[in-house]
C-alpha cells in the first residue's frame, strides 16, 4: 500500500494538522468533517484521480466543491507551510538530518491542464508542464524545495531551493553540495560559496574545443534522484490537474510530509527505548 494511503500515517498527520485547522464558519448546513476531506485528498494525493472521481470514490459523502474549498481554506490557514517543517523538525530530533552530503535537482512532470506556473514541455510539442526543484540530505529527506514552469531552467531553481535551506537554519551545516551537469556554469561555484557551503561536486558543461572536462565523480547525486522518483510516485505530483501555483505547491508540501512521517513510523517500529533511554533493535519487526 502506498504511504499516503496507510491509515497510520494518516492518522499521525492528521494529528499534526488538528491544532491547526482554523474555526468553522456558520453555515445553515451540517460542515463536513475535517477528517473526511482530510483523507480524500490524501486519496487524490496519491492516486492523481480528479475531485469528480474522489467525490465518487467516497460515495458521494463529500463533494468535489467541499474538497476544493477545503483544501482553498487550509492552504489560507498555512497548515501545509507547517506541517512540513514539523515533519522536518521532529525528523531532525528523532533520527538526525545527515547535511555532510546534500543533493539538489530539478524534476520535471505533466500539468496537461496548463495554468499559472506551467510552461512548454522542452520534451513534448504543445505539452504544458511544471517542475519542483528539491534538495535532500544524506538519506534523500526533502530539506528544501520550490516550484516553477517546466521550460524553466534548473540553474534558475537553484538559489530558491537554497534560500530555503537558509531561511530553515540548515545551510551552515552542509559539508558538499552534490549537483548535475545542468548546473555546470561559470558563475555556480562563487554562487555555492556566497552561502558558506565548502565543498561543491559538480560536473561542469563541456564548451565547444574544450575537451574533457574534470569532476569529482557525482557519488552522491543518486540520493536526490530516489527523493524524485518517491515524490513522483504520487500520482497528483506526476500528472498534476491543478491550475494554481499554490494548489501544486500544497500537494508538494503534503507529498513530502507523507515521505518523513513513513520514514519516522518505520524508524519507531524498528527501534525501542528502555526506560534509561538506551535505544535497541527491534528484530521481530
Amino acid at each position: 500500500m502506498m504511504s499516503a494511503l496507510q491509515p497510520e500515517v494518516q492518522d499521525a498527520i492528521f494529528e499534526a494538522i488538528r491544532p491547526l485547522l482554523p474555526a468553522p464558519k456558520r453555515r445553515g448546513r451540517p460542515r463536513k468533517s475535517d477528517r473526511l476531506c482530510f483523507e480524500a485528498l490524501m486519496h487524490r494525493l496519491a492516486t492523481g484521480s480528479s475531485f469528480e472521481t474522489v467525490e465518487s470514490t467516497y460515495h458521494f459523502e463529500v463533494s468535489d466543491t467541499t474538497l476544493r474549498a477545503r483544501r482553498d481554506e487550509w492552504i489560507a490557514a498555512g497548515i501545509f507551510d507547517h506541517i512540513v517543517k514539523e515533519a522536518t523538525a521532529a525528523y531532525d530530533r528523532i533520527i538526525e538530518l545527515d547535511l555532510a552530503n546534500v543533493a539538489l535537482d530539478g524534476s520535471l512532470h505533466r500539468a496537461p491542464c496548463g495554468g499559472e506556473g506551467t510552461g512548454q514541455s522542452p520534451f513534448e510539442r504543445n505539452r504544458f508542464c511544471w517542475k519542483w526543484s528539491v534538495a535532500v540530505d544524506g538519506a534523500g529527506i526533502p530539506i528544501g524545495y520550490t516550484i516553477d514552469a517546466g521550460n524553466t531552467n534548473d540553474y534558475k531553481l537553484l538559489r530558491p531551493t537554497l534560500d530555503m535551506l537558509v531561511e530553515n537554519g540548515l545551510i551552515a551545516d552542509i559539508d558538499t553540495l552534490h549537483l548535475d551537469r545542468g548546473y555546470g556554469y561559470v558563475s555556480t561555484p562563487d554562487l555555492i560559496a556566497s552561502y558558506g557551503i565548502a565543498k561543491l561536486d559538480m560536473c561542469m558543461r563541456r564548451k565547444p574545443g574544450q575537451g574533457a572536462v574534470p569532476f569529482i565523480g557525482l557519488k552522491k547525486r543518486w540520493i536526490v534522484e530516489v527523493a524524485n522518483s518517491w515524490l513522483a510516485n504520487h500520482g497528483q505530483l506526476r500528472r498534476n490537474t491543478d491550475r494554481r501555483t499554490r494548489h501544486r505547491l500544497a500537494a508538494l508540501q503534503l507529498a513530502i510530509t507523507v515521505i518523513i512521517t513513513s520514514r519516522l513510523l518505520k524508524h519507531r517500529n524498528r527501534y525501542w527505548r528502555d526506560a534509561n533511554g538506551n535505544t535497541y533493535r527491534n528484530n521481530f519487526r
